[in-house]
């Protein structure tokens, strides 16, 4: 099915040099709004963070974007004052395409840290990238390729809405394979639509979404140092600014379109062999089961067991317990993939060699934690951990 370009934006990717031969080959992407746009934006809370993460966040929320530059390759992290010369230097090549001002641009980067940017490539890179802006699919695919580094595909979604007589669209990209711990993980997202949105509205809504979606995945639990996503609406769709019961229907829209954006990155996390949706329900309040979740997601143990296709309950329970959220251990249940494992604080029989071939033979896993304290419940999504992801991330910089 095709993905459409949201009206008032054009992007493209190209490949300017900055990654190595034997990645994807596209390594800047460039995007612009024909009007001044809203923009809003989530950032990493790790205190080493890009210098594009600082250039962003004085920038938004805002209500008059005309341009985003994302590059991959690298980070412009840990770069001190030479990387924010580069990180402005980037948006004021931006905006230029654009004839736009060069506060009127925005930046995202990612890839190694501590290198500084090769500008000379850069600039070459934007001259290329303007010349191929365009609003059809293909061109939506380049900028989203433009911006991977060890991902092996590309990640989109969107959503068509009707909103007062027209419809609405929102499309977003993300990349993440790896080094990916809340809050958020090694990751950048944009998601563009034509609505029209208040910056304060889009910042509220984008904020909630990151944080359900985005703020629920772990691959090893690394915080990074450029997280990133960014909501650009142009407002071209025409109409007032949502408001009442349309905001709440772009709202859930959005939420959509980010959980499959997040969705996606441990889908692709590198080396894995199995995406592991973590369910925690009975909880005394929502913090509570977002720990346990958190802490279960990224336990390098449960993670072997799944990539091992062992259902060893001990594990994943032992796990909730060190989450440092208080609970009655006689309350708690556990299922994997629809197998009762564990009930009332007691492990029960069950057919493991069901269970183990339910794990090895299913790219999904699902684990289900029931505590009884409560109502409140969370969803994570993480990964089992393997050999490759091991010699990958051993590799990276050598």
């Amino acid at each position: 099915m095709a993905i459409p370009v949201p009206a008032g934006f054009k992007l493209s990717g190209v490949y300017c040099g900055i990654k190595t031969l034997g990645e994807d080959p596209l390594d800047l992407s460039l995007i612009t709004c024909d009007r001044d746009a809203t923009a809003a934006g989530v950032y990493t809370t790790n205190l080493v963070f890009a210098a594009p993460v600082g250039l962003d966040r004085s920038r938004t929320p805002s209500q008059n974007i005309r341009a985003i530059i994302i590059n991959s390759g690298n980070a412009n992290a840990c770069t001190g004052e030479r990387g924010d010369r580069d990180a402005a230097r980037m948006a004021e090549l931006a905006a230029a395409t654009c004839g736009a001002k060069a506060d009127q641009a925005l930046v995202l980067s990612t890839g190694i840290i501590g290198v500084f940017m090769p500008m000379e490539k850069i600039e070459a890179g934007v001259r290329d990238a303007a010349k191929l802006l365009a609003s059809d699919e293909a061109s939506l695919v380049n900028a989203a390729r433009g911006m991977l580094t060890t991902d092996t595909t590309h990640k989109l979604a969107s959503q068509s809405i009707p909103l007062g007589g027209r419809t609405v669209q929102i499309t977003g990209m993300a990349k993440g394979a790896a080094m990916i711990g809340p809050k958020m993980a090694t990751m950048l997202g944009l998601i563009l639509t034509d609505a029209v949105i208040s910056p304060a509205d889009a910042q509220k809504i984008l904020s909630i979404a990151v944080e359900d979606t985005f703020n629920c995945i772990s691959v090893d639990g690394h915080m990074s140092t450029n997280d990133t996503v960014l909501l650009v609406a142009s407002g071209a769709a025409g109409g007032q600014p949502l408001a009442g019961a349309d905001l709440g229907t772009f709202a859930k829209a959005l939420h959509a379109v980010a959980a499959d954006l997040a969705k996606a990155i441990p889908l692709d996390g590198e080396g894995a062999t199995h995406l592991v949706t973590v369910h925690v329900t009975g909880c005394a309040n929502v913090d509570a089961a977002r720990q346990i979740a958190k802490v279960v997601s990224e336990s390098a143990l449960v993670k072997t067991a799944i990539a091992g296709a062992d259902p060893n309950w001990g594990r994943i329970v032992s796990a909730a317990g060190y989450a440092g959220v208080p609970f009655d251990a006689s309350r708690v249940g556990l299922k994997v993939n629809g197998i009762t494992l564990y009930v009332k604080g007691a492990p029960v029989e069950f057919d493991r060699v069901a269970a183990s071939k339910s794990i090895r033979d299913n790219r999904d896993t699902t684990v289900e934690l029931s505590f009884g304290e409560g109502d409140a419940r969370a969803r994570f999504w993480t990964t089992d951990l393997t050999a490759e992801y091991v010699r990958l991330n051993a590799d990276y910089t050598t």
